[in-house]
């Protein structure tokens, strides 16, 4: 016996095997040409571009290596000047805050309540 999923009971039930193999409307239909393709921009062959790719913008990774490889005594995670500090400082904030903040709130929990 074949079973599908029953959308309506929201169970299995009994089925024959045609609507069991192809369940919840899928049919094995193959369309006999293509869709049309849909973009918002008309589109270039390989063959038609430049050989210079116009999207991709100028190429950071020589930059950003000499920054990271650079031996100036400064970790890593500062290496790009203020942005990282400020990150850095602010993350270490918060969590310094929120340890205390946890402290706090256990010291109130281990209280006896007044009657």
């Amino acid at each position: 016996m074949y079973y599908k999923f029953s959308g309506f009971t929201q169970r299995l039930t009994g089925a024959v095997s045609s609507s069991a193999y192809n369940p919840q409307g899928l049919r094995p239909h193959i369309p006999s040409e293509s869709p049309n393709v849909i973009f918002a921009t008309p589109t270039k062959l390989v063959s038609e571009s430049n050989a210079a790719v116009e999207y991709m913008g100028a190429n950071k990774v020589p930059d950003l290596q000499r920054i990271f490889q650079a031996s100036d005594e400064i970790p890593v995670h500062l290496k790009r000047g203020v942005p990282d500090r400020l990150l850095y400082r602010t993350t270490m904030a918060l969590t310094v805050g929120g340890a205390l903040y946890c402290l706090v709130a256990l010291y109130i929990a281990a209280q006896p309540k007044n009657k």
